[in-house]
């Protein structure tokens, strides 16, 4: 690091040079060849105030050294050290994921970058507080500002999604998506009441339920009766005719839309109709395209839904949280704002995380903005300039395309991959490459460790200011790695996973060439563009 100095530029890195006022990022121009070269956890450690000054916020240095408090009592005192000082050991871990998270290639549907300010407010004294209960309806004292940050909140959460507020309520509480959609079923089922949502194979989540002929997997399934509806394995879609069968058979109490691997829209009236027939509620779980949603690049789910729930740390670019949206008329005989409120406190939660809250009040605002919705079509376009670079280069997507932010691969046996292969494998390469995504089952398949595909997203690297030709440089990246895990699988000796992993990770794995060479090309390109936040 001697050739550039660690704080300036990191500065001229993070900083994106002719966007004042931008949300996102233009690309960067590289200095003297440094910003591929830098490493986080170089930088030799110095005292808090002038480190994080350009390192963990990009702004640079203050030339005023700031006093570290020291706190004292009768009795004891301590110092408010930084965390560098105070933990070196976690502050290196932290640098290092920094330095991860800069140089990969993040593909990971449900990840994305969140902003600075959502960071400082995570990071402020909201995390001090217990607010058990709802604004002005607190079970400790001193929270006459946390219900002021939490009704805000509410009020942006409608707002950002066009909501009336007359009409539709809202939980800001839930610490994530899973426990939000367990809180719905707390509020509105019995213990054994049926339940129906995506089968996990063919793209769901287990929050939706989920058990094998072995054991109930999910704890959804553990305390509710649960059927999966499918897609069509011909078409990659819903099978929705077989949905419909189905319910009027095991006819269920609450019908679950919305899945974590599935790269179309959902038919919100066809279910609705089908909820309506059963005497159902319908649930949309929007975790990963509620940013879509909020931008109205997809279809709207309020419209026909009883229910939504959603994440916030996805397509939304907030923090790690969870929502619960709710009609504010009597569904089906119940007062969902009373059930649902005390499903999510008493029932399963105490207090909430206001820095969270705070955060999501932020991210929120944000998704009112006109810029946030350029930034959700180009998540859309950018992923459809993704799915048609990869089938070009011949490989089957499941359901032929995406409507949204996420495309799935199936890479067993087809003309790209005659022999086919596993996107646990694929997915360990690509690792070491640099190229972040996840292995993911595909229709038909049997194991859920050593699945048929791969899954991958757009949103994170459209934060980063990826554009069309970038996303198709991708598709070009992945495939080349493909290309060396078939070659990587033919000379590996035994064939479980493990054999293949101890292979490709030994000193003497013949190819590591060949993905280094991969490696340095990836980090090129993505070190070229700015992570906000950081």
């Amino acid at each position: 690091m001697h050739a550039c100095g660690g704080s300036a530029i990191m500065s001229s890195i993070q900083q994106p040079i002719g966007t004042k006022g931008s949300v996102f990022p233009l690309k960067m121009v590289g200095i003297g060849g440094c910003p591929n070269h830098v490493k986080f956890s170089s930088v030799k450690p110095c005292r808090t105030s002038q480190l994080e000054g350009s390192l963990v916020t990009g702004r640079p240095p203050s030339s005023v050294s700031v006093p570290i408090p020291e706190i004292k009592g009768d009795e004891s005192s301590f110092v408010d050290y930084g965390l560098s000082e105070a933990d070196p050991e976690v502050s290196t871990i932290i640098d290092k994921e920094k330095n991860r998270q800069f140089r990969s290639l993040e593909l990971i549907a449900s990840e994305n970058f969140t902003s600075r300010a959502v960071m400082e407010a995570v990071g402020s004294c909201l995390t001090n507080k217990y607010s058990e209960g709802l604004p002005g309806k607190r079970y400790y004292g001193g929270n006459e500002y946390i219900d002021e940050l939490e009704i805000l909140c509410q009020k942006r959460a409608l707002a950002a999604f066009n909501m009336d507020g007359k009409e539709w309520g809202v939980n800001v509480q839930p610490l994530s998506g899973s426990p939000a959609n367990f809180e719905v079923y707390t509020a509105i089922l019995s213990p054994h009441d049926r339940i129906m949502g995506l089968d996990l194979p063919h793209g769901g989540h287990l929050s939706h339920g989920f058990m094998t002929a072995k054991r109930r997997v999910s704890g959804t399934s553990i305390y509710f009766e649960s059927m999966p509806y499918r897609l069509d394995e011909s078409t990659g879609l819903v099978d929705y005719d077989m949905l419909e069968k189905t319910a009027t058979l095991f006819r269920p109490k609450l019908i679950i839309a919305g899945a974590s691997a599935y790269p179309r829209d959902f038919d919100y009236p066809r279910m609705r109709k089908i909820a309506d027939a059963v005497g159902a509620f319908l649930m949309m779980d929007m975790a990963h395209i509620s940013g879509l949603v909020s931008a109205s690049v997809v279809a709207n789910p309020f419209e026909y839904c009883d229910i939504v729930t959603t994440t916030t740390h996805k397509s939304l670019r907030g923090p790690r949280g969870g929502m619960i949206f709710f009609k504010k008329d009597p569904v089906l005989g119940v007062d969902l704002e009373s059930a649902i409120n005390n499903a999510v406190f008493p029932g399963l939660q105490g207090g909430p995380h206001n820095h969270t809250i705070g955060g999501l009040a932020v991210s929120l605002k944000h998704a009112q903005s006109p810029e946030f919705k350029a930034y959700q079509n180009k998540v859309v376009s950018n992923c459809r300039a993704l799915a048609s670079r990869l089938m070009e280069l011949g490989y089957k997507l499941v359901s032929g395309g995406s409507d949204n932010h996420l495309v799935l691969v199936d890479l067993r046996p087809n003309y790209s991959c005659e022999q086919g292969i596993d996107g646990a494998r694929v997915e360990k390469i690509l690792d070491m490459a640099s190229i972040t995504l996840n292995k993911n089952s595909v229709p038909g398949d049997i194991s859920a460790l050593v699945p048929g595909g791969i899954r991958i997203g757009s949103p994170a690297m459209t934060t980063r200011g990826f554009g069309e030709n970038e996303f198709i440089s991708v598709a070009d990246f992945i495939h080349e790695g493909v290309q060396i895990t078939l070659d990587a699988k033919k000379s590996v000796t035994g064939s479980k996973l493990q054999d293949f992993a101890k292979f490709v990770t030994s000193p003497s794995f013949p190819l590591i060439d060949r993905v280094r060479d991969l490696q340095t090309r990836v980090e090129a390109m993505t070190t070229q563009f700015p992570i906000p936040g950081l």
